[in-house]
């Protein structure tokens, strides 16, 4: 009997021994894990701080566009043809005239095309439409590129005088542009990014919360070119050509790790 009961014992004290170990491990670890939370918990936060900077700079333009098309109409595709080829001679007589360069003014090729009326008669289920031959329509547009703002701005108020000769033409407002914003951009970002980095010292300063630290991020937002005194603005960016002052407004956006 004593012989049979030593066997259970031991595998008594073998599963007692197993438990206790398993328990001791489970300590442990929870210890561990404890002690890692404690570290995460403790670390200090990642300080930063994100601000727009702007710049805002007013220019006059320094190159102008202006365009014209002249039309004609005529029975006869021939004489509608001569007809608009001596009112383009005409035109370009009259720039030259006033002082607008041979190398500043663009034509486009002439077009022609067969214009028709169309006319309803009778009513009802019995109403027929008719087409009605009018004659063949000549069309040409001359443009003018130049960096003489004034003189070409001058030219485009006065083409009426080309209406008082007998010219058929028609006149589009002028476009504006500012050649140099290249160069100009680089400057402005540059003013701008300064003007980031003061206002975020200057909201560090006020709220006590620390310096301004090394530069985490930076990024260019859009150009918006206005109208002077415009505050208009566009996700994509604009780039007004109507007026002969602009408004230059450049953005970036900066993050600074805070000390």
């Amino acid at each position: 009997m004593a012989d049979t009961a030593k066997p259970e014992r031991q595998g008594h004290d073998s599963i007692t021994g197993g438990l206790l170990f398993l328990a001791i491990g489970l300590i442990v670890s929870t210890w561990l894990a404890a002690s890692a939370w404690e570290r995460v918990k403790m670390r200090p936060a990642d300080r930063t701080i994100q601000v727009t900077g702007s710049a805002k700079k007013s220019i006059v333009s320094d190159q102008i566009g202006w365009s014209a098309g002249i039309a004609t109409l005529d029975t006869d595709r021939t004489a509608a043809y001569h007809a608009l080829a001596g009112h383009m001679k005409t035109a370009r007589d009259y720039l030259a005239s006033q002082g607008i360069r041979p190398e500043e003014i663009s034509v486009a090729s002439a077009e022609v095309e067969e214009v028709f009326d169309t006319e309803y008669q009778g009513s009802g289920e019995e109403r027929i439409q008719r087409r009605t031959f009018r004659g063949y329509k000549t069309s040409q547009g001359v443009s003018v590129r130049s960096n003489d703002v004034a003189r070409v701005e001058r030219v485009s108020r006065e083409i009426t005088q080309l209406l008082e000769k007998g010219v058929p033409i028609s006149s589009q407002s002028p476009s504006y542009f500012y050649t140099k914003i290249g160069e100009l951009k680089i400057e402005m970002l540059a003013e701008a990014a300064r003007d980031a980095r003061a206002r975020a010292e200057n909201m560090l300063d006020k709220a006590g919360g620390g310096k301004v630290g090394k530069l985490r991020a930076a990024d260019m937002g859009v150009i918006n070119i206005n109208p002077v005194n415009s505050t208009d603005t566009s996700w994509e960016g604009k780039n007004d050509t109507t007026s002969l002052e602009k408004d230059i407004l450049t953005i970036v956006h900066v993050t600074y790790e805070v000390d």
